[in-house]
């Protein structure tokens, strides 16, 4: 039978350097705590994974991502406006045809870093 070993430490540990006052003073608050998790929860979807990856590469239509993914109008719109709602999509409106892409750099950056983090192991 194998040993459980506690990784709590005591009160009196001396084995950590760092100031627990100010880590808790410079933590993200709630607010962006929660808006970060927001984001993951958004990249925890492989559709919007797929679309989010579609759209680095170049701006699309919505029957272009229809095309792209083999989905419906509807259930690619309903992602879209999702993705939009957290700020990780824009449009642009042109006639009556709305083009999606990239809110902005960091965006890709995250993906990208995310991808790269997963295939370089």
């Amino acid at each position: 039978m194998e040993k459980i070993v506690s990784e709590a430490c005591e009160e009196t540990c001396q084995g950590s350097e760092a100031d627990l006052n100010t880590i808790r003073e410079q933590l993200v608050s709630e607010q962006e705590a929660a808006s970060l998790a927001d984001l993951f929860k958004a990249l925890g979807d492989p559709t919007r994974v797929k679309i989010i990856h579609a759209l680095q590469q170049c701006e699309l239509c919505v029957h272009d991502l229809t095309e792209v993914l083999d989905m419906g109008q509807s259930a690619v719109s309903h992602q879209l406006r999702l993705l939009r709602n957290l700020r990780i999509v824009k449009r642009r409106k042109v006639g009556k045809t709305v083009y999606y892409s990239l809110d902005d750099e960091h965006v890709e950056q995250v993906f990208l870093l995310t991808l790269q983090h997963l295939t370089h192991r």
